[in-house]
């Protein structure tokens, strides 16, 4: 299967040879890096070269790294039912860049690039619906970020008094959590049904 892999890449190496700077296989993957600016470029010719077809985008995802720069990876998984293969694109760009969207290539990039921007903040040039879809329009931030605070900005609730929901800001006592794992909550070494059967295997030796 590796052999497969790596003869897989260095064919899209080949064919790209100006678009994908960098392809490796690892457990069992392949993974490809291509230049931003070349995506719809790359993902067109996966989905088109007869000896590629991945016709089928089956995620999009991004993945912050904030000591790096760029920070963000945006990842593109595609399947090929023609050949029975699977590849992950990946390429790196910043929160101010853009990457080109692949919508016109893939219908459902339209949803996952709209995810990525939500949770992320990366941009996508040229996406027709370029919104907010799991948070509410009016959220700051984008959660899925690695310096966004765990306890989030704002908290939303029903004042009866208003008689409608209201945002507030996050007021938390207890903002973050220190994990001891001295709780039993945390670290139970045994559960109560373990010392009764350890006592009666005991009982039962010694009857023996």
């Amino acid at each position: 299967m590796n052999q497969a892999l790596a003869d897989l890449g260095d064919y899209i190496g080949t064919v790209l040879m100006d678009t994908v700077t960098e392809s490796r296989v690892a457990h069992d993957e392949l993974t490809v890096v291509a230049a931003r600016d070349a995506v719809p470029q790359v993902l067109s010719t996966l989905r088109d070269d007869v000896n590629l077809y991945f016709r089928v985008l089956i995620d999009l995802c991004g993945v912050d790294y904030p000591g790096r720069e760029p920070r963000f990876d945006v990842v593109y998984h595609l399947l090929s039912l023609k050949h029975n293969q699977r590849i992950r694109v990946v390429t790196r760009t910043d929160a101010h860049t853009p990457v080109p969207t692949v919508t016109h290539l893939y219908s459902a990039a339209t949803w996952f690039e709209r995810e990525c921007w939500d949770m992320y903040g990366v941009l996508f040039a040229d996406n027709p619906d370029l919104r907010r879809m799991l948070s509410d329009y009016g959220f700051e931030g984008h959660p899925l970020r690695k310096d966004f605070p765990l306890s989030g900005h704002t908290q939303v609730r029903y004042d009866e008094t208003q008689k409608r929901v209201v945002y507030e800001p996050v007021n938390l006592t207890q903002e973050y959590r220190d994990f001891d794992f001295l709780s039993p909550w945390e670290a139970m070494t045994a559960m109560p049904g373990d010392t009764v059967l350890s006592g009666r295997d005991d009982s039962a030796e010694g009857e023996a």
